[in-house]
């Protein structure tokens, strides 16, 4: 089964109330399974648009796993957290066989 990568590109706007979310989501991500390869480091833009202030890359076992991870009661509190605190993307992408 493909590993699965979730993929998030975020604009702080609040802080403060970002703060509250930052306390909840790393662990909740990594106690669903989530393995966090690159968080809010150094991106640049190749093609497109600018990158988002913060560009955060977890890879989970499987597409199952990381979907499961964003509707555990654990994200959705951080999200609640995260709410009106920034601007977010999130996309899962499958991995190769």
């Amino acid at each position: 089964m493909p590993k699965a990568y979730w993929i998030a590109r975020v604009d702080v706007t609040d802080p403060d109330r970002y703060a509250e979310y930052m306390a909840l989501g790393p662990a909740a991500l990594i106690g669903n399974g989530g393995r966090l390869l690159s968080r809010g480091g150094r991106a640049v833009a190749l093609e497109g648009g600018e990158p988002r202030q913060r560009n955060v890359v977890i890879e989970f076992d499987s597409m199952e796993a990381a979907l499961a991870c964003h509707d555990s009661p654990e994200y959705r509190a951080a999200r609640e957290k995260r709410a009106g605190a920034a601007e977010v993307e999130i996309l899962i992408v499958e991995g190769l066989d």
